[in-house]
């Protein structure tokens, strides 16, 4: 499949304080999640409130699917008719459906489709994400916000990555 590149503008301040374009620049998607999807890593932050004045480069840190204390901005080209593995993260994440469409299933089954224009909020729930398509890549862009774990009967639900690794709670 041919993955569109992403084109990714930062701004900041020039030494008096006016506003300026820092950065321009595209990146090109990268397979992974078994061949199933390309994914694009465009930002992070440390902490929050996020701190402005930080020169890094968010594209520049170490990032695993989320970041503790922190937030992580990536696209995800799903192929067609393929699907991710059910997981879990301890974020809060809003995913825009950019283009084609993209199914969000729960682990109780349900499933809810998502065109392009669509918003999800997702909270923490075990969920995948499927292509439904046999000839279009979804096009999703993420955001995830480091969150508290989510509770059930009073205990914290553990995260659940790809691969059935389980890591915080």
């Amino acid at each position: 499949m041919n993955f569109q590149p992403l084109r990714r503008v930062v701004t900041g301040h020039d030494s008096n304080g006016k506003a300026v374009v820092t950065n321009d620049a595209q990146f090109e998607p990268k397979p992974g999640g078994n061949g199933a999807a390309a994914f694009t890593l465009l930002w992070t932050t440390l902490g929050i409130p996020v701190d402005n004045d930080d020169l890094e480069d968010g594209r520049e840190r170490s990032v695993g699917l989320s970041l503790p204390g922190g937030t992580v901005l990536r696209v995800v080209d799903l192929l067609p008719g393929k699907r991710s593995a059910m997981h879990r993260t301890n974020t809060l994440d809003y995913g825009i459906v950019m283009s084609g469409t993209i199914d969000l299933e729960l682990d109780d089954g349900a499933v809810t489709r998502l065109e392009a224009g669509s918003v999800v909020v997702q909270r923490g729930t075990i969920h995948a994400w499927v292509n439904p398509t046999k000839d279009t890549i979804a096009r999703v862009a993420f955001v995830l916000i480091d969150a508290n774990a989510v509770t059930s009967f009073g205990a914290a639900l553990p995260e659940i990555l790809p691969g059935n690794s389980q890591t915080r709670a």
